[in-house]
């Protein structure tokens, strides 16, 4: 086993566009994973200056000069930049302190119902099962209120770490963007010559992780105002809270949908109990995420992305476990990238081996009129 591991090696393993390639890879992982919390406004910056730039670049197509279509798209940036911090973040702030101030009475009114099931259905819940359930549930809360206070204690230095990106995240976007190619010619020069196999990556993987992160906002937007309009139009509490959970629940496909229904069906029944209306929401946020899933994913990310749903879960819960959230945002584009390194490494190891043979017969006396 150990020689043919050798053999391998010596044959595929010391080609210099492979090594080059993987050594690409491991550098990447080994800086995001070392000093990725340092390089977080830079990461950032360049993420959002990537999905800015499929915007200059439809500007261009028009025939708008790409110092025109830069303006307009940063502009535009700004201003969505602004008015979250303006508008969106306050009223989600407020809704927030509300939700805790009203949590307890919730809390108690879900108990109450809660209460009443043993009663109703004696032969499938006991009373017994309904104290344990209403027990872990105070110990949730309590555990998120605790949270909560470390959270509010730091808030001095987050609201300093906000501050600070808020000035270098868009001027680092700025620059990216004036001084793409620049930037681009500078990394060239770096790189050795055989860079073949690594270009042919890079260019399948810009493809696709470009159209699915912007299909990816697209989906993000339309479900978050779905559900904000779907939530308002039913009566339920902290709307623009829960709407916009669920509209971030996007980027995990399948797992982000699972998740959000707990916390929306709970809310409803805090708020309600066993009604017609708990029952017109959770009706409604199935049907919402059965859209979402069989028709508006597959419309704006067709044929972007081609994993497979095991695939996907996967990559989900690895890269998930990994770095967090921000795991869960690029779990699809670090999947869609081993996925096309792994195509094209052994597309190419397929041509040099069919190369190789070529060589070999045309070197045969007898064969190389044939």
């Amino acid at each position: 086993m150990i020689e043919i591991i050798k053999n391998w090696y010596k044959k595929y393993g010391t080609d210099p566009q492979v090594v080059i390639l993987f050594a690409f890879l491991l550098a990447g992982f080994v800086l995001v994973a070392t000093i990725g919390k340092m390089l977080a406004p830079v990461i950032a910056a360049i993420v959002i200056a990537y999905i800015l730039e499929g915007l200059i670049s439809g500007l261009e197509r028009f025939r708008v000069t790409r110092n025109i279509a830069l303006v307009a798209v940063f502009s535009l940036f700004v201003a969505a930049l602004l008015s979250f911090f303006i508008f969106l973040l306050p009223m989600l702030s407020k809704q927030f302190v509300t939700m805790l101030q009203e949590l307890p009475m919730l809390l108690a009114n879900g108990q109450k119902q809660l209460m009443q099931l043993p009663g109703r259905y004696p032969e499938i819940i006991s009373q017994q099962q309904v104290s344990q359930f209403v027990n872990f549930l105070k110990t949730e809360i309590t555990l998120l209120g605790q949270y909560i206070l470390s959270i509010s204690l730091a808030s001095v230095r987050g609201i300093i770490t906000l501050v600070v990106y808020l000035v270098l995240v868009p001027l680092l976007v700025f620059f990216f963007l004036k001084d793409k190619q620049g930037i681009i010619e500078w990394f060239k020069r770096l790189l050795p010559a055989n860079t073949g196999l690594a270009s042919e990556v890079w260019q399948d993987v810009n493809r696709q992780i470009a159209n699915y992160m912007r299909g990816k906002i697209w989906e993000i937007a339309i479900v978050w105002t779905a559900s904000y309009l779907l939530f308002t139009f039913l009566g339920l509490k902290f709307t623009a809270l829960i709407s916009l959970a669920v509209g971030l629940s996007v980027i995990a496909p399948y797992i982000g949908a699972t998740v959000m229904f707990f916390p929306v069906a709970l809310v409803a029944f805090f708020q309600w109990g066993f009604s017609p209306e708990f029952t017109w929401l959770v009706v409604s946020y199935l049907v919402l995420q059965a859209l979402d899933g069989n028709l508006l994913a597959p419309l704006l990310l067709s044929g972007v992305v081609n994993l497979h749903p095991v695939a996907t879960i996967v990559a989900l819960l690895i890269f998930g476990g990994i770095w967090g959230a921000w795991g869960l945002f690029f779990a699809i584009p670090l999947a869609t990238l081993v996925h096309s390194v792994l195509k094209t490494w052994i597309r190419y190891i397929k041509a040099r081996k069919a190369s190789e043979e070529n060589s070999a017969l045309s070197t045969i006396p007898g064969q190389r009129n044939e």
